[in-house]
């Protein structure tokens, strides 16, 4: 006998095998990019990431690492972490789905043929949403976005259960489970909370009969959970907290973190009171209310974990949360700054003024002391702010894009600016809501939206060429009108594996849904009115808050993961309206199962074969060889500086989890200007000695220094140590007077020299013996800027200090970053150079002095590269550039270069066929980069090899050419450069086969060269 609750439960489950298996069969085995590094540290060693944590997806991280054989494997099931949460996703989302399709159909017992109909319904919407790009991407990744859309679909899937049992005696025992999620959520990802507007609707339509006035008044209801929560909750429990503690400690003297205790127990002594009050004066709603809220704050409880973690001093301790303040300011995240939303300043207006004034504190002798502060807000010329202000970065990168994506023009204002009146060009509220919708709206949200589902383009980032990041259908004739024609283009880029065509199915089912739910008579607008609330709270909305910049470091799809789920609910109920089609035709059973499986294989197969190849992550280890091959270019018991997450954080993780070189110290510079970074530091971690600082802590808090000035007080350059010890001075002859009143230190010269101690530099390794006579008496750098940040002077500082001592090392990022200064005082031993006291200039791309023993040493026989020229494994465009090739190239290729100097030329040979060998042309097409490897080929008298690679450059180039040159005007145009780089290194092999005599050669590439400009010739006069 059919029994639809049972075969909906099964299928229910069917379809999270399916998504499972498909996920842990594509998963990443190892940490990939920098968050996700992170998560992985903080499940595996019980450390303190980056604000505001996440804690409940720590924990159950450090859940499932309890579980590894060893620690290669942690990585790998703090992912199955993401993959299981996804599946989980998939299947409330089924359920969902038939909850909303039954809607549809006249009350009463369905008809076997509509029962399936509404089994289908949610297999073709679940099994399509776990093959879509965005969140298939998010599920094999150690990431937040999978557990917090996890949560996202228990709570929108718990107020559907409570809809079917509202009138019964226990009901709102799904309200307070709902609750309680929120409160979980909130210590994975805050995006749960955006379900709110859509859980107070269903709530609305199942309690209320529906008025406009009604249905505005839910709205606004669910707004101010939703704020409630947001900026009352989650900021206020804190703030709270430490005031409590500042109460506490410097008034009666207790422990830190005592005041937060009290606050608990006051907290659960009220709950108690106020649970029992309600309950005995049967005020059931405020019962229901205060037991909602009190859930809530017991989920809202695991952040107490980076309060635990914290004080533990653990080697990853970020922001140092280990008391009420640091956790307050940790949970707010302040470190990332603040952007307007209501009412701000456009990108043009200068700041007139520090509004208001921060308090910092920091545990001195027992107590809380304000150890420096800061300005709360900054106050903007009136003239040129707005309300809904989206362009108003001051970044130059950021106003050219502003300009570009909004076209802004402008229209003339008088200000005065530092007292000097001028005329500015102010963008126009349409140019303002021009950007919003064409950037924040179509290019970072709408994109992506089609990403899922029509098509796209490829997986490199878009900044709005037509060449990378865009939507794609599939059908040509309205793919080229956007993106140009591809007829002409190269094989690599024609069959790049990330290009998905889905030809708009999955959209057209979904406005298929969309509309038929509409259409449904009340039940079905009802439930159009929730699932839209869920649509445009997970997507528009999200871009209205974030307010995003131009030229994002990464896409950010992932983060819109919720909207799309709500997509897939109609994409789902496009089966009974395709049903409700072809009835007439075909009725009953076999209709419904006609439509269904026509529907799969549309959908959902399409997604799955599209997908697949490019969302195999399976087998990749690159960036994490990577990392390892970055500590294992320093020396034992090294320093080394890095920039940036991307750069440190995989570093971090093989150090810490993987136990790789642990001996290092791996100083980030975006942190180090921060004082609790620098005292971390002070300290030893696992084999690492303390990096030895100048001053005591206090020197480094907040608001002392974070800037130091230059004023040429003194001739000639001055000893480093001296300089740094007199930026340390309070004295007030130190110190420049500034206009607002204030002081700030400075540097009495631009010029700094460093003593050299020639025995110590070859008795610890610093410089070989064999380069003993290049050893320079002293180092000396000058520097031109305006001032040094905080980090900038700590790394002087961090060197002055060390005396040669340690073995000092940068990362090849920082060489570009304009925050290192003795560039000209580097070795290059791999993927990092070190600070030595031998002078070689840099030129161009080519930094620092090799020693070929080091180097061939550190190339050849300790660097792993996973499986990067390995067919079957996907390269995406993120790991290309985190693998760094064309610098993984380059290091091959001056090694092969300094062999050859030396006459070792057989040596030279080997390194650069390894080079090829990890390489090649069929997995990573040979172009510019691969240029000086190959000259080493001719230097070191591999002439057929060197002409084998010249001819695949020149084929590369060559394609490139003929696609450029097929372009239409308008997309030829963007490519200009493009178009010359490939020419200019077309001629540069040219004159490479020349110099190396290789006549046959170059007179193929000059025959060649002159077709196409004989071709373009033609072509420009006809």
């Amino acid at each position: 006998m059919f029994r639809f609750k049972t075969i909906n439960q099964f299928l229910g489950w069917v379809v999270f095998a399916v998504a499972a298996i498909t996920y842990i069969l594509t998963l990443e085995p190892t940490a990939s990019w920098w968050d996700c590094s992170e998560f992985i540290i903080s499940a595996y060693k019980l450390e303190v990431g980056h604000p505001p944590g996440a804690p409940l997806h720590m924990i159950l991280g450090r859940v499932f690492t309890l579980l590894v054989p060893d620690v290669s494997q942690a990585a790998y099931m703090v992912n199955m972490l993401s993959a299981l949460a996804s599946a989980g996703t998939v299947m409330l989302l089924y359920w969902s789905i038939v909850h909303l399709a039954k809607k549809l159909f006249p009350e009463g017992e369905l008809k076997q043929a509509e029962q399936w109909v509404v089994l289908g319904s949610g297999l073709v919407g679940a099994l399509a949403f776990t093959f879509t790009d965005s969140f298939w991407f998010s599920a094999v990744e150690g990431e937040v976005y999978a557990l917090s859309s996890f949560f996202t679909a228990a709570v929108f899937w718990a107020i559907l259960k409570w809809e079917n049992v509202a009138d019964e005696k226990y009901a709102n025992r799904w309200l307070i489970l709902i609750a309680y999620l929120v409160g979980l959520s909130t210590g994975v990802h805050l995006l749960n909370l955006l379900a709110i507007p859509a859980i107070v609707l269903v709530y609305y339509f199942r309690k209320y009969e529906f008025s406009w006035k009604g249905a505005l008044a839910a709205f606004a209801v669910s707004v101010a959970i939703l704020g409630g929560i947001q900026y009352v909750i989650i900021p206020g429990i804190p703030k709270i907290a430490f005031l409590f503690d500042k109460l506490f400690v410097n008034t009666f003297g207790l422990p830190f973190n005592s005041g937060i205790l009290f606050m608990i127990a006051l907290i659960v002594a009220a709950s108690v009171w106020a649970v029992r009050y309600t309950l005995q004066k049967n005020l059931v709603v405020w019962n229901t209310v205060v037991t909602a809220v009190i859930v809530i704050l017991i989920g809202y409880s695991s952040f107490g974990v980076i309060l635990i973690r914290s004080a533990a001093n653990p080697p990853m301790n970020q922001n140092h949360p280990d008391n009420a303040f640091a956790l307050q300011r940790y949970l707010n995240r302040e470190q990332y700054g603040d952007r307007p939303l209501l009412h701000g300043p456009y990108y043009n207006a200068p700041a007139i003024a520090s509004v208001g004034e921060q308090k910092l504190y920091n545990k001195v002798d027992g107590k809380y002391v304000v150890t420096g502060t800061i300005a709360k807000d900054t106050r903007y010329e009136p003239k040129l702010e707005t309300v809904f202000p989206r362009m108003y970065s001051s970044r130059p990168a950021h106003i050219r894009e502003y300009k570009q994506w909004g076209n802004v023009e402008g229209r003339p204002v008088r200000i005065r600016d530092r007292g000097e009146a001028k005329t500015v060009m102010k963008p126009t509220f349409a140019e303002n809501l021009r950007f919003f919708f064409s950037y924040q709206v179509g290019h970072m949200y709408f994109r992506y939206f089609m990403w899922n589902f029509a098509g796209r383009q490829n997986d490199a980032q878009g900044h709005g060429s037509f060449l990378n990041g865009n939507w794609i259908s599939g059908i040509n004739f309205l793919d080229k009108e956007r993106t140009g024609p591809r007829h002409a283009m190269p094989d690599f880029m024609k069959n790049e594996p990330s290009r998905n065509t889905y030809y708009f199915l999955p959209l057209l089912f979904g406005l298929i849904g969309f509309f038929y739910q509409y259409n449904q008579g009340k039940k079905g607008r009802q439930g159009f009115a929730v699932t839209l609330a869920l649509f445009v709270f997970t997507g528009i909305a999200i871009i209205v808050y974030l307010n995003q910049t131009p030229v994002q470091p990464r896409e950010r799809d992932y983060a819109y993961a919720g909207s799309f789920y709500a997509f897939a609910i109609w994409i789902g109920l496009a089966v009974p309206a395709l049903y409700s089609g072809i009835k007439k035709i075909l009725s009953g059973i076999p209709g419904a199962v006609a439509v269904t499986a026509v529907s799969l294989v549309l959908v959902p197969g399409i997604l799955a074969s599209e997908n697949r190849d490019d969302h195999d992550r399976s087998g990749r280890y690159m960036t994490r060889d990577y990392a390892i091959n970055y500590l294992e270019s320093c020396a034992p018991n090294a320093i080394l500086f890095t920039y940036g997450d991307n750069d440190t954080f995989p570093l971090w993780y093989v150090q810490e989890v993987e136990g790789v070189r642990p001996d290092i110290k791996i100083v980030n510079l975006s942190y180090l200007g921060m004082e609790w970074y620098i005292n971390q530091h002070r300290m030893t971690s696992y084999e690492a000695d303390p990096i030895p600082f100048s001053f005591d802590k206090e020197k480094y808090y907040t608001g002392h220094r974070d800037a130091v000035l230059f004023q040429e007080r003194i001739d000639g350059a001055i000893h480093l140590k001296d300089a740094i010890n007199f930026i340390g001075s309070d004295d007030a002859r130190t110190q420049l007077k500034m206009e607002s009143g204030s002081s700030l230190n400075y540097f009495p010269s631009r010029d700094f020299y460093l003593e050299v101690d020639k025995e110590k530099v070859l008795e610890n390794g610093t410089v070989q013996p064999e380069d003993s006579a290049l050893i320079a008496d002293r180092v000396e750098f000058s520097i031109e800027t305006s001032y040094l940040s905080k980090s900038e002077w700590a790394v002087l500082n961090i060197i002055a200090a060390n005396e040669w001592e340690r073995p000092i090392y940068i990362d090849h990022s920082l060489l570009h970053t304009g925050s290192i200064f003795f560039t000209d005082w580097l070795q290059f031993e791999g993927l990092a150079y070190r600070f030595v006291p031998v002078k070689t200039p840099g030129e161009g791309m080519r930094f620092g002095h090799v020693d070929s023993d080091i180097l061939y040493e550190n190339v050849m026989k300790k660097f792993v590269w996973g499986n990067v020229n390995d067919p079957d494994i996907f390269l995406d465009e993120y790991n290309k550039r985190e693998i760094k090739i064309i610098q993984a190239r380059y290091m091959f290729a001056r090694l092969a270069e300094e062999l050859t100097d030396e006459g070792q030329l057989e040596k030279a040979e080997q390194v650069i066929d390894k080079m090829f060998e990890l390489f090649p042309d069929e997995i990573i097409p040979l172009t510019f980069d691969s240029f000086p490897a190959t000259e080493q080929y001719y230097r070191a008298g591999a002439i057929e090899k060197g002409n084998d690679k010249v001819r695949k450059m020149v084929d590369n180039s060559f394609a490139m050419l003929n696609y450029y040159f097929s372009l239409p005007e308008r997309f030829a145009r963007v490519v200009e450069n493009e178009q010359n780089r490939e020419i200019s290194h077309i001629r540069n092999l040219l004159v490479l086969a020349r110099q190396h005599n290789q006549t046959e050669l170059a007179g193929e590439i000059d025959n060649r060269l002159e077709e196409l400009i004989n071709r373009l010739s033609e072509e420009v006069g006809s």
